[in-house]
């Protein structure tokens, strides 16, 4: 199974500590996001265990328990965009997390780190100009570190028209523009470009359209073949590999504008007071009398075939 950490928050910038303190318990409580009153316990055990996945916009307070989770396979993605603090308010300087992906990219080898350069919006800043003169500066630090960079253009769900009034739709003739730019940037450096939930559209243009955690990512960082169970996903458009998140909605302090997982600031900055680093859950305590639901766990790997 693949255990993920950064669909809901973001567990390597902010909660690092916790993580490791469960990977050395064991074990980890997740609630329900949308029942809280449903407990579940997944065992952190490299026989069953056959990948971590990680997303992240600052892998640094991570890097240095790299040692200790060499008993599991991983998968980063490191977020690295152009936007500024009115943006990103408490994203690192992007020099900073660059350096930081290639450390990782050196501890963990490249087959296990991508780039994600998401979500594209364009404004009177951040124009399409901006968009394709940043992308190629950081194609060129970022080269022969990672070979995949994962693009989406920005969606206008609620969250994001409440917290980002100023955003706007990136029209297809704009996404088409941008896309076909990126995958010729891309090839320069040996970086393929792919498009996260936005269809077969940027297809036609060399864009790899297939998904960004597809069995074919996470085959080649295990270095063996999986045999995954098939589950829809919740976006009509994602063609991904779900695995298990242990993260929570409301705790990432980056505060970014376009983010989807914070419904407002102070919900956040109340769980990250209830966050507890020696806790099972994320946020808060398990409460006594609280029913904990044994997940059922078992390991995807093929053991009678390997990639390589």
């Amino acid at each position: 199974m693949i255990i993920n950490t950064g669909m809901r928050t973001d567990i390597p910038a902010f909660y690092s500590e916790w993580f490791i303190n469960r990977m050395r318990a064991g074990f980890v409580l997740v609630r329900n996001p949308y029942r809280s009153e449903l407990i579940t316990r997944y065992e952190l055990n490299p026989e069953l265990v056959d990948c971590i996945a990680f997303c992240t916009k600052n892998p640094a307070p991570m890097l240095k328990y790299l040692e200790e989770l060499k008993a599991y396979h991983q998968y980063w993605f490191v977020t690295i965009t152009p936007y500024g603090k009115e943006i990103e308010p408490n994203v690192p300087p992007k020099d900073k997390v660059m350096r930081d992906l290639i450390a990782l990219s050196k501890a963990v080898g490249i087959n296990s780190v991508g780039w994600r350069y998401d979500p594209i919006f364009i404004d009177n800043t951040y124009t399409i100009e901006r968009h394709f003169a940043d992308f190629e500066q950081m194609c060129k630090t970022l080269s022969g570190y990672t070979k995949v960079c994962v693009i989406s253009f920005i969606d206008m769900y609620e969250k994001v028209k409440r917290n980002f009034p100023q955003a706007r739709e990136v029209l297809q003739n704009e996404r088409i523009e941008i896309g076909k730019k990126f995958a010729e940037i891309g090839g320069r450096y040996g970086i393929k470009i792919k498009a996260c939930a936005e269809g077969a559209e940027l297809s036609a243009y060399g864009v790899d359209c297939a998904g960004c955690m597809t069995r074919e990512t996470f085959e080649n960082a295990v270095g063996s073949r999986m045999n995954i169970p098939k589950r829809k996903s919740q976006r009509a458009q994602c063609n991904c590999v779900l695995g298990v998140d242990i993260g929570a909605y409301d705790t990432c302090g980056h505060f970014c504008r376009y983010c989807y997982a914070n419904y407002n600031h102070e919900n956040v900055r109340r769980n990250m007071r209830l966050h507890d680093p020696n806790s099972p859950l994320l946020v808060g305590q398990l409460n006594e009398g609280k029913v904990v639901h044994e997940a059922k766990q078992e390991s995807w790997l093929d053991s009678q075939l390997t990639i390589f």
